[in-house]
């Protein structure tokens, strides 16, 4: 039975932890560009797209489809950059081990 208290005070510890990455991850952003720097995107940690910029030379009304193309790239590119802090983040939390469905419960997705 004590073996059973220790396990949930360690899991309730590990809770809080996770509550306070959750919220820090909040205010981290990582960014990426595309076009040689013509579209950029700002993620933060929560995987939440904060910021687009989109120079004005790269805006060809006759060429919508590439801006799309760019514009897609610089945000896929941002969240897997998103994804890779939270990646770190949590093994600096589990010591590297692997939780399976953590990432998908740290933030309700």
């Amino acid at each position: 039975m004590n073996n059973l208290n220790q396990i949930l005070q360690q899991a309730q510890k590990m809770q809080g932890q996770f509550q306070q990455m959750q919220s820090e991850l909040e205010n981290r952003q990582v960014e990426a560009t595309a076009g040689g720097g013509m579209v950029r995107a700002v993620v933060n940690g929560r995987q939440e797209l904060l910021e687009l910029r989109i120079d004005p030379e790269v805006v060809d009304p006759k060429d919508v489809e590439m801006l799309e193309e760019l514009v897609c790239a610089a945000v896929n590119k941002a969240m897997e950059n998103s994804r890779e802090l939270v990646g770190q983040e949590m093994s600096k939390l589990t010591g590297g081990v692997k939780l399976p469905g953590i990432f998908n419960n740290l933030f309700g997705g």
